[in-house]
């Protein structure tokens, strides 16, 4: 891709995303995930209806009027990316493949922490780390964050969701919002997700196709596995063998749904040719 090509690709993103985060997604953000904890801002004179604990007694006491104590959230928090860029992620049997709903649905996160004056990371993962990019804040570093989106090749098409999530622990020591952006079509991924989630506040955001799900009667096809690079004949004709697909596509759905409930994550499922925007808000009201 070349730069001016990529650079229109950034822009149409920018646009979109960046739409969606300033009107939808910042207030929404902002109420869902809390800050470091209270600050102290300053000492006013009590009104009706303040919270008594609150008086400042020693002020009280030197102006013979009562004053009390007010806080303020300390609000800058930290966003990691994690994004999934395995072979699995190239597939889409609708208008668009899953990696482009990814791109979209890490952009709007990326400008709803902006609009917040918060930071943002990024990893990009398969079954190794492919690329990070420490937190930082500013537009210019979203678009960073944007463009490796659009044009990073990995080295690897494999999917490991367990070394990621290491990472992050290694990397992080301080807590952060998480947002996994994948398909999980991994497993195996329990001991680290519950050893991230003590520290950092992580949701999984699933991203699929309707084709994934099920296969249909098609005969005697020719499938590659995007993942591996191996190609095979699949009689789809016999009904074992769509059992047994659709089994192993709902064993790494209800995995991902057990493993990040059981850890207190969070968890979004949103499939390609539905809108993210409608699911995302749903969770960001429901917390």
């Amino acid at each position: 891709m070349d730069t001016k090509e990529l650079l229109k690709k950034v822009r149409k993103i920018e646009i979109k995303t960046r739409r969606l985060s300033d009107h939808i997604f910042s207030g929404e953000y902002h109420t869902s995930f809390k800050g470091r904890g209270m600050t102290f801002s300053e000492v006013r004179q009590y009104q009706f209806g303040d919270d008594i604990r609150a008086i400042d007694w020693n002020v009280t006491a030197r102006y013979n009027e009562a004053h009390v104590k007010v806080f303020e959230e300390e609000r800058e928090l930290t966003m990691m990316l994690m994004v999934d860029i395995s072979g699995s992620e190239s597939f889409g049997s609708k208008n668009q493949f899953k990696k482009e709903i990814v791109t979209e649905i890490a952009a709007t996160m990326a400008f709803s922490a902006t609009q917040n004056n918060d930071k943002i990371g990024l990893i990009l993962f398969s079954d190794q780390i492919e690329l990070y990019i420490p937190p930082k804040k500013g537009r210019s570093h979203v678009l960073r964050i944007i463009r490796e989106l659009i044009e990073f090749e990995p080295k690897s098409y494999k999917t490991d969701i367990a070394q990621a999530l290491k990472f992050l622990s290694g990397t992080q020591k301080k807590k952060a919002i998480v947002f996994v952006i994948s398909d999980f079509m991994s497993a195996e991924y329990e001991h680290t997700l519950k050893i991230a989630s003590k520290k950092h506040d992580i949701t999984g955001i699933r991203v699929y196709d309707i084709r994934e799900e099920k296969i249909p009667n098609l005969g005697i096809v020719s499938m590659l596995d995007a993942e591996t690079g191996e190609t095979r004949l699949i009689d789809t004709g016999s009904k074992s063998v769509r059992m047994n697909y659709e089994k192993h596509y709902h064993d790494n759905v209800n995995y991902f749904k057990e493993t990040f409930s059981k850890s207190g994550s969070g968890v979004v499922n949103t499939r390609v040719d539905e809108s993210y925007v409608t699911k995302l808000l749903g969770y960001f009201k429901s917390r």
